[in-house]
């Protein structure tokens, strides 16, 4: 499943990325960036609610598999 999934990438990515030129490589780096930045202030700002972060430390261990299953199933 890995080497399938890692094959799917560099089959799409590739060939964007060598058309891209150096301004459409920036904004990629850009936007990737961004991207990163948001999920980790998600998280962060969600595990720093004592609610949310008691509810995670005792579910999570379920709660994370069953996303991560919803996710493949969804895309």
């Amino acid at each position: 499943m890995t080497l399938a999934n890692g094959g799917d990438n560099i089959g799409v990515y590739v060939p964007v990325f060598a058309v891209a030129g150096a301004s459409g490589m920036t904004v990629y780096v850009v936007v990737f960036l961004i991207g990163v930045a948001v999920w980790c202030a998600a998280g962060h700002f969600f595990a720093t609610r004592p609610l949310i972060a008691k509810a995670l430390s005792r579910w999570g261990h379920i709660l994370l598999p069953v996303v991560l299953i919803g996710i493949g199933a969804a895309f």
